[in-house]
């Protein structure tokens, strides 16, 4: 135990100090609260009886806390400043980057490089991002680690639990993703992007989302250009493995389900606006709407209802406030272009070309069953034709078989051996007969041959005399 202690000071388990890797590894930099709330929810249930929220805090990432700084002691985090509210900001070190990469089983060359530098300022950019994951993520307490706390912590725990679930997994996401419009992934050239985050919850619903992340200092302006350079970076093909041009983002994730045929939009993009700066996002959204039309608008179909968005980008605006209350599964998203707020897998997709599709395919099936059933009908009618036609036995009045109508066909003339008027077991009977007769026909005349002869003997013998 001893020796235990002095290779981690904190005690912390290997579970613990794993945690902390994982949730670093995607955040590249963050508290010790945020890190509890996504690593062990409900912690966040606990000691609810301390005086203070400070004391209270203090005491449900103390765990965590003691992880951290055995990570350090082993040189693979690191403190990284301090938050405009005096709390410490922990990132990991490149080695610990390289343990991260094992926990998330994520190539060492998508993990980035430590946020070193990133807390000299506060770090508010950063704490929003980790925020916006943590309301998509939405962790759920284990109400079985809560057992023998106040009832009133028990029901917020079980109310957490019972709310509408997030998107998949922390490996679920990446920040900090360089999107390059030249160079290479580890080697990005000049006029890309970086996304905040990146989601890949295909489990959920959400194959592939871009969030970009704004604490309402940016302008519209500023805000289409970076929306420019999303659109560069997806229109960019390259050369795949086999030999193929593609678009450079699909080398890397897993292309949106649907998107096939004629209507291939490209991936979404949602803008979380978290009111901190001075602009006011109900201004800067319309704007922006505005500049980035040529990016989003689709194309209407009449006929059938919908807009389809070949080559378009889904983009889409919530706040963060709204986000942590209701998550994704909250109707909390515009879409640019929409008239009304949807939940996020809606706003992200295509529900009326969805509907529309339905109702085609359905309106195929129906046709396709009124094909095969008037085909039924044909097939039936020909059928009774046929069987009205069938020859029956003559004798007997069975219906013939497929075979013997066809033998009665090819070969109609009659012999002593074939009846084709007759079924197999009426010529059977006939056949027997015929043959009864003839062995009668047989003996009958053998019988008056040798009565002949019998009669020819005497005479002669009158005449020997």
């Amino acid at each position: 135990m001893a020796s235990r202690r002095k290779t981690n000071p904190a005690g912390s388990s290997n579970a613990l100090r794993g945690d902390v890797l994982r949730v670093l590894g995607v955040l590249k930099v963050a508290t010790t609260d945020q890190i509890q709330r996504i690593a062990a929810p409900h912690q966040s249930f606990r000691h609810t009886t301390k005086k203070t929220p400070s004391e209270q805090k203090t005491a449900r990432t103390a765990a965590h806390a003691g992880a951290v700084s055995d990570l350090r002691k082993h040189g693979l985090a690191e403190n990284g400043g301090t938050t405009k509210g005096a709390e410490t900001l922990r990132n990991l070190t490149l080695k610990g980057l390289e343990a991260a990469s094992h926990e998330l089983r994520r190539p060492l060359s998508e993990m980035g490089g430590p946020a070193r530098g990133a807390g000299s300022t506060g770090a508010a950019h950063a704490l929003s991002v980790n925020e916006t994951v943590i309301a998509l993520l939405r962790p759920k307490p284990d109400l079985a680690l809560l057992a023998g706390e106040p009832p009133e912590a028990l029901a917020a725990a079980r109310a957490a639990v019972e709310a509408p679930d997030g998107l998949g997994t922390i490996a679920s996401y990446a920040t900090e993703v360089p999107l390059p419009a030249t160079g290479t992934w580890n080697a990005p050239g000049r006029g890309g992007a970086q996304a905040d985050i990146v989601v890949t919850a295909g489990q959920d619903g959400v194959p592939l989302l871009f969030v970009e992340v704004d604490n309402c200092h940016e302008s519209a302006e500023e805000l289409a250009g970076k929306l420019e350079k999303y659109a560069r970076f997806f229109r960019r093909q390259v050369k795949d493995t086999d030999g193929k041009e593609r678009a450079m983002w699909r080398t890397r994730w897993p292309a949106p389900g649907g998107q096939l045929g004629y209507d291939v939009p490209h991936p979404p993009v949602l803008l979380v606006f978290h009111r901190i700066g001075d602009r006011n996002p109900d201004r800067t959204v319309p704007r922006l709407a505005d500049l980035t039309r040529h990016l989003w608008q689709g194309m209407w179909h009449r006929e059938g209802g919908f807009h389809s968005y070949d080559g378009k980008i889904p983009i889409i605006a919530t706040g963060l406030n709204n986000l942590r209350e209701h998550g994704p599964a909250g109707a909390v998203f515009w879409r640019f272009g929409r008239a009304d707020m949807q939940i996020l897998t809606d706003a992200i997709g295509n529900p009326r070309k969805d509907a529309a599709d339905a109702r085609a395919r359905q309106a195929h099936k129906a046709r396709q069953a009124a094909y095969e059933a008037e085909q039924q009908r044909k097939a039936e009618r020909k059928a009774a034709e046929r069987e009205a036609k069938r020859p029956a036995c003559a004798q007997c009045g069975a219906k013939f078989p497929d075979d013997r109508w066809k033998a009665a066909r090819d070969y109609p003339d009659p012999t002593p051996h074939w009846h084709p008027t007759l079924c197999e077991d009426c010529e059977s009977h006939a056949r027997a007969a015929a043959l009864q007769a003839e062995q009668a026909e047989r003996e009958r005349r053998e019988q008056e041959e040798a009565l002949a002869a019998r009669k020819a003997g005497g005479w002669f013998a009158r005449f020997r005399t």
